[in-house]
C-alpha cells in the first residue's frame, strides 16, 4: 500500500493455498497490482514469479519484500522440547530458505536493478530467547544470516542491497497464532519508550529502505521496535511488579 502511495508499480504474490484465505485480492484492487501466485518453497515458481513480474513491470525489479513466516509446530502447539522435526524443517524452508531462493533466483536471472533493495521481516527472537517463539527463533536467525551472506555477494556482483527489519510484536494473523502473544504485545508496548511500532510505521520504514536515500545500507538487521531492544526495564513494568 505504502509503495503504491509513493508512486511505485508493484506485483503481489502469495502461495496459491493462502490466497484463498487472505485479503490479497482487495489489496491488489486498491494498488492496481497484478497477483502472481507462487509457492516460496519452489524454485520453479519463483522463477516464474520473476519472469512474469518483469513482463508486468516492463523491466527489472527495483525492490523485493520478503514477508513470509510459518511454523507448523507453533500452529499445532508443540513445545520446544517436543518438536516434530519434519515440521521444524518446514518452518526453516518456508521462513528462511525461501529468502535465499528469492535472492539466488534473482541473481541467476539478473532480475534486480543495480542498487535495488531486497528486504525481509525478522524478529528479535533471532538474538534473544522468547519461550513462545520456539523453532521460529532459529528460522529468523537463519534469515538474518542469509541477509548478511547474500548481501555481501549481491553487493559485490550487482550493488544490490539486502537487509532485514526486526519489527515490534505486531498484531497480524501470523502473530496472533502464537500462544501468549497478547500478553507479550502489552509487555513490549510498556517496555519500549516509544511503544510498539505499528504495522503502518513498519511500512514507512520499508519504503525508506527501498529508496535511493539508503543506497549504502546493506547486510544489516535494523531494529524497528520503539526502543524495546535497548531497554532493560521500564518504569511501567517496575510499577506493575510493585503491585
Amino acid at each position: 500500500m505504502k509503495a503504491h502511495e509513493e508512486g511505485a508499480k508493484i506485483v503481489l504474490t502469495n502461495a496459491p493455498i493462502a490466497m484463498r484465505m487472505g485479503e490479497i485480492n482487495k489489496l491488489a484492487e486498491i494498488c492496481d497490482a497484478q497477483i502472481i501466485p507462487a509457492d516460496a518453497t519452489s524454485t520453479e515458481e519463483i522463477e516464474n514469479l520473476y519472469t512474469k513480474s518483469m513482463e508486468v513491470l516492463g523491466g527489472k525489479v527495483d525492490f523485493v519484500l520478503h514477508s513470509i513466516g510459518m511454523s507448523p509446530n507453533i500452529r499445532k502447539g508443540r513445545a520446544y522440547g517436543d518438536l516434530n522435526y519434519d515440521w521444524y524443517l518446514k518452518s526453516v524452508d518456508i521462513s528462511a530458505l525461501s529468502f535465499h531462493r528469492f535472492l539466488q533466483v534473482a541473481e541467476k536471472m539478473d532480475a534486480i536493478n543495480e542498487y535495488g533493495s531486497v528486504l525481509a521481516l525478522s524478529y528479535m527472537a533471532a538474538q534473544r530467547t522468547f519461550p513462545f517463539y520456539t523453532d521460529m527463533a532459529e528460522a529468523k536467525a537463519m534469515l538474518e544470516s542469509i541477509a548478511r551472506s547474500y548481501g555481501y555477494r549481491y553487493g559485490k556482483l550487482k550493488k544490490v542491497r539486502v537487509n532485514t527489519i526486526s519489527q515490534s510484536p505486531t498484531e497480524t494473523s501470523a502473530g496472533s497464532g502464537i500462544g501468549g502473544f497478547d500478553k507479550f504485545f502489552d509487555f513490549a508496548d510498556k517496555t519500549a519508550p516509544l511503544g510498539n511500532a505499528s504495522a503502518e510505521s513498519c511500512a514507512d520504514y520499508c519504503i525508506t529502505l527501498f529508496s535511493d536515500l539508503t543506497r549504502m545500507v546493506t547486510m544489516q538487521n535494523l531494529m524497528h521496535d520503539g526502543g524495546f531492544s535497548n531497554t532493560g526495564i521500564s518504569e511501567e513494568i517496575m510499577a506493575l511488579m510493585e503491585k
